[in-house]
């Protein structure tokens, strides 16, 4: 199972609580989790990654084990920690401005 903590937002859309954790496939990559996430909580397509492009929306960012994965391709493997479900994936809203 994978862990992944979502922001407020998206939490009140997907009716969900603080983490959720859901069931990924090998290779445990950026664009799987996400495509499970979509898969386990319709509600949240398109607001993380755009329908048709599958490109992470603006002032949308991933990090895990304290690393900035946003510019990551989607078939990027995760870190060990978060695909054995030691350390949680984080979707964190960005905020722009000084």
């Amino acid at each position: 199972m994978i862990r992944v903590v979502l922001p407020h937002h998206l939490r009140t859309l997907a009716r969900v609580g603080d983490e959720v954790q859901i069931e990924v496939s090998q290779p445990i990559t950026l664009g799987a989790v996400l495509d499970a996430v979509e898969a386990t909580y319709p509600a949240l397509r398109g607001t993380i990654r755009d329908h048709g492009t599958l490109k992470r929306r603006p002032f949308v960012r991933f990090f895990a084990c304290e690393q900035d994965l946003s510019h990551e391709p989607p078939d990027a493997p995760l870190p060990a920690a978060v695909a054995a479900g030691a350390e949680p994936f984080f979707v964190v809203g960005a905020m722009a401005g000084g």
